[in-house]
């Protein structure tokens, strides 16, 4: 295994796109830490997003993982890429040359993409304490630690949709029209939840199965947890709806076997195409 993430890396790194894109990624996720101290004024009042609660424990674990979730888009183009270059430089057929088998070769891929969730959920998972430890109103460890299972369903969210991308690189062959091919297929499945699944009455029972969705429901939107939208809602005279925002098993595990899925599909047209 550490062989194969040797040569992605090394592929990887030396793409200066793909290189730039990791490591603005990063630097994107690290201004939440500069976002929350700073000093907004709107309409004459001044404010800060962590006088909000906002990073407060253990609401930060959930926050935090669902807006760094928005940036995955940094890390996607750099997977499609990583699967187009093997295509456009020949490096693919050059690999299998040099004796790695197609199994192989797409387990290197995978392993990145783990690799990749992995870095971002650890990364998340640090800056969460720096933050949550001089922002929120507490400090005991049960409740630091109370909602670290969103960490979890971070990294398969990652995942999930890295291997998603994975499989439309390996299937399209062209980055631009992978990533082309994922927007599309993000209108088709809305297409499906609102219109098709709408009128059989089952919007929410059967778009859960669908990939982007599943992947969706692994962090619902945090925001209707903070106490001032509820209060808003209270003083405009609407009723507080109960909502469960807790990281569901059944999500979990619908990505899950999308995640074998993909991986499987990905093998799959690699081994039947022919290079």
């Amino acid at each position: 295994m550490i062989r194969l993430l040797k040569i992605e890396f090394q592929k990887i790194w030396k793409n200066r796109a793909s290189r730039i894109l990791t490591i603005a990624y990063f630097i994107l996720l690290s201004f939440v830490a500069l976002i929350a101290s700073i000093n907004f004024k709107f309409i004459g009042i001044d404010f800060r997003l962590a006088d909000m609660g906002l990073f407060n424990f253990p609401f930060i674990w959930h926050f935090n993982t669902y807006m760094a979730s928005i940036l995955k888009v940094f890390l996607a183009i750099v997977i499609v890429s990583m699967m187009a270059n093997e295509y456009s430089y020949g490096t693919l057929k050059q690999n299998l040359i040099d004796g790695l088998s197609k199994k192989e070769f797409i387990l290197s891929k995978f392993y990145t993409v783990v690799a990749f969730a992995l870095a971002s959920t650890l990364f998340m998972f640090v800056l969460n304490l720096i933050l949550g430890l001089n922002f929120s109103s507490y400090n005991e460890a049960d409740i630091i630690f109370k909602d670290t299972s969103y960490l979890v369903a971070y990294f398969l969210k990652l995942v999930g949709f890295f291997s998603f991308c994975l499989f439309l690189g390996i299937l399209v062959k062209r980055s631009a029209f992978a990533l082309g091919f994922l927007f599309v297929w993000n209108i088709v499945e809305a297409i499906l939840k609102w219109n098709v699944f709408a009128k059989l009455n089952k919007s929410e029972t059967l778009s859960q199965f669908l990939p982007l969705e599943s992947m969706s429901n692994l962090i619902r939107e945090p925001f209707t947890r903070l106490n001032i939208i509820k209060n808003i809602e209270t003083t405009v005279g609407g009723e507080v709806i109960a909502r469960d925002y807790s990281v569901q098993f059944l999500p979990c595990m619908i990505v899950s076997i999308w995640i074998l899925i993909f991986i499987i599909l990905s093998y799959k047209i690699l081994q039947k195409r022919d290079l």
